[in-house]
């Protein structure tokens, strides 16, 4: 964040507050279970550097979660130079090399439970306008609903007591982008399996197979039947050389779901005949070719290959 953008910051907390904040009214009225306060303990601060609001989010993040790293450190991971700036998928894949599972925060009333939980949440907001955007990224550590704010290191700023209403406006213009850095096997609170999945994958192409492995596991500690969690775990394991452990997943896969269970059959072939079973390994391919879409060719030629060998 610039420092016009620091000198804008009181008069858009001003507008902002003319206009709607539905969830924070939402909140407000009815909190449910969450409790009235919280904050979360030890949060590193790195007062942000210039344009180096990304780098300083980052840090502070990876850094409460039990990493060694810094506000430089991070820079050289998620910084821009051509823009100034950091972008958003840079900070995922910056909490994916480092081992932490990126899991988006969907909603404010999540946004508060992440904090109630004790975990801080990364967020994203514009606090400019929309025809005159100033991106930023902060750290939410706490609120106090009584007094109807988020506490935030934000920029030069540590604890910084925020209005939810103006926070809400300044997060919507940002796209309610948000997320938690959890270890592999945490689940966030309000943890959804389509999302944790994903994060778990993005364990995977970073190559992060261990790391993967265990939260695919916690996965299917919540969700026994998830095929894509199935297929996850054996991908990860087979990338480990456990070729029992990825035969394994594989066949929980095909349990889980038997009608579109192609891939996992596919995947089971190849497994097979690593281990020495090649006819087992042929009626595998050949499964996989007869529930497999007529139009792929993979499951046909995995068949071929297998057969051939």
């Amino acid at each position: 964040m610039t420092e016009r953008a620091l000198a804008l910051l009181a008069v858009l907390f001003l507008v902002a507050g003319c206009t709607t904040a539905q969830q924070t009214h939402d909140l407000l009225d009815d909190p449910g279970a969450l409790p009235k306060t919280a904050m979360v303990a030890d949060v590193p601060f790195f007062p942000q550097e210039k344009y180096f609001c990304g780098p300083a989010a980052t840090a502070m993040t990876l850094a409460w979660s039990g990493l060694p790293v810094t506000q430089e450190e991070m820079a050289e991971q998620v910084y821009t130079p051509g823009r100034e700036g950091t972008l958003q998928p840079d900070v995922i894949a910056a909490m994916r090399r480092n081992g932490r599972l990126a899991v988006p925060v969907d909603s404010l009333r999540e946004l508060l439970g992440e904090i109630a939980a004790g975990r801080p949440v990364l967020v994203f907001q514009n606090l400019g306008l929309k025809i005159y955007p100033r991106w930023h990224f902060a750290v939410a550590i706490g609120y106090d609903l009584d007094d109807g704010e988020l506490i935030m290191h934000t920029g030069p700023w540590d604890n910084r007591p925020v209005a939810l209403r103006t926070f809400e406006h300044t997060w919507r213009r940002g796209g309610y982008w948000a997320l938690v850095a959890l270890k592999p096997g945490e689940m966030p609170v309000a943890a959804k399996e389509a999302e944790v999945v994903r994060a778990a994958a993005g364990l995977e192409r970073v190559n992060r197979p261990v790391d993967a492995a265990v939260a695919y596991e916690a996965i299917l500690e919540r969700w026994p039947h998830s095929f894509p969690a199935w297929m996850g775990l054996g991908n990860a394991r087979y990338a480990m050389k456990n070729l029992a452990g990825a035969e394994q997943a594989w066949r929980g896969a095909i349990a889980a779901d038997p009608q579109n269970a192609a891939p996992a059959w596919n995947n089971l072939a190849y497994v097979l005949q690593a281990l020495g079973h090649r006819p087992q390994a042929i009626d595998a391919a050949k499964t996989a070719v007869e529930l497999g879409d007529p139009n792929d060719p993979n499951y046909r030629a995995t068949l071929d290959e297998i057969t051939n060998m």
